[in-house]
């Protein structure tokens, strides 16, 4: 009957100590590392040329425009060439107006102008934050006979913290192709 009673009295303090402490996970942020970049130069047969990374698969399509897919970040920047003909006005506010159409998204976006006097490249790159469709934006022109813009989007639906890390790699790959890019003379 004693030993009962011990039992009794013992029992719930098993049961009660033999929980392990509840913690909480220590905030983390996801550690993405992606190859330093290699580049090459373009080798297809258009009006422009660049330098792109060889982690991209280039993908031509008709009049020059260009896919480069980049599995392991499951992204693509799509770029396209179009031909002055006296409409570079309209070409530059379609544009404008396509990377400020991000807005609605958007937590800013971010204009950066670029000026090759040396190639005569001239052009703007917009940098998108936050969870819009693209995250980045560019165009580029010699102002008399070549226009041509970019877009990097991703095939996931947009979370601006999950694909930040891929987003800075390929916005530093679009930089590389403004900086490289020199027209068929």
């Amino acid at each position: 009957m004693k030993l009962n009673k011990i039992l009794m009295a013992v029992l719930p303090f098993l049961f009660i100590g033999c929980k392990d402490e509840v913690l909480p996970k220590p905030k983390a942020l996801l550690r993405l590392d992606y190859p330093e970049a290699q580049y090459k130069q373009l080798e297809e047969d258009c009006k422009y040329t660049f330098e792109s990374n060889m982690l991209s698969k280039i993908k031509e399509n008709k009049d020059c425009s260009l896919v480069l897919d980049y599995p392991m970040m499951k992204g693509s920047v799509y770029i396209t060439y179009k031909p002055i003909e006296g409409n570079l006005k309209k070409l530059l506010v379609d544009a404008q107006k396509l990377s400020y159409e991000h807005v609605v998204k958007a937590d800013n976006i971010v204009e950066q102008p670029f000026i090759n006097l040396e190639d005569e490249v001239y052009g703007m790159f917009y940098e998108v934050s936050g969870n819009a469709a693209s995250q980045s934006q560019f165009y580029v022109t010699d102002s008399v006979n070549h226009f041509v813009t970019g877009s990097l989007y991703f095939y996931a639906k947009p979370n601006y913290d999950s694909i930040f890390p891929a987003a800075v790699y390929l916005q530093k790959d679009i930089r590389r192709i403004m900086e490289t890019l020199r027209w068929d003379k």
